[in-house]
């Protein structure tokens, strides 16, 4: 299973962005505190619009809490990342838990945590011209990697019909 892992997040409306991105892609959200906002917070809820009642997600108090309750493969997001996030088999055919772990906006993941696993410290490519993405698109970008190669698991490949969704042969109609 791929899991999405914010580390003391500073702003709602990227948190929202992911929350959404998670329920899209069917991955576990994890927020370590502290966070910047609250959950129940407007911006937050705008952010994610109305799936929020669709994420599976939990909050630990700190990292030891989440790492004394999450075993599996952890990624670090990291400017300082020396391998493009292309560079690893997420294919996962051990059926391993994967967590793609995001520091927080102003800072990022702490060296003390980043410098015991450096072999899993990765980095999205980019120029010099900024430091780094911002957060909500790091994640869409590393989940939705982790996903291909694992030939998208379950998610729906086209649009589904009735409710909002105009099913896959609307173009053709």
């Amino acid at each position: 299973m791929n899991h999405i892992v914010l580390f003391e997040p500073e702003i709602p409306q990227n948190t929202g962005n992911i929350m959404r991105t998670c329920v899209g892609t069917n991955t576990k959200l994890h927020l370590i505190k502290p966070l910047g906002f609250s959950l129940d917070d407007k911006h937050l809820k705008r952010s994610a619009v109305n799936y929020i009642e669709k994420l599976d997600y939990e909050v630990y108090e700190n990292w030891d809490d989440f790492t004394s309750k999450n075993k599996g493969v952890y990624y670090y997001l990291t400017r300082y990342g020396r391998k493009p996030h292309t560079s690893f088999d997420y294919s996962n055919k051990e059926n391993l838990d994967l967590y793609f772990i995001f520091g927080k906006e102003s800072t990022g993941i702490p060296k003390e945590i980043l410098k015991d696993d450096l072999s899993h410290c990765l980095r999205i490519p980019m120029t010099s011209n900024i430091r780094a993405l911002n957060v909500s698109n790091s994640v869409a970008i590393v989940i939705y990697e982790a996903l291909r190669q694992q030939n998208f698991n379950d998610l729906l490949k086209e649009e589904p019909e009735g409710g909002s969704f105009k099913g896959a042969d609307y173009l053709e109609r």
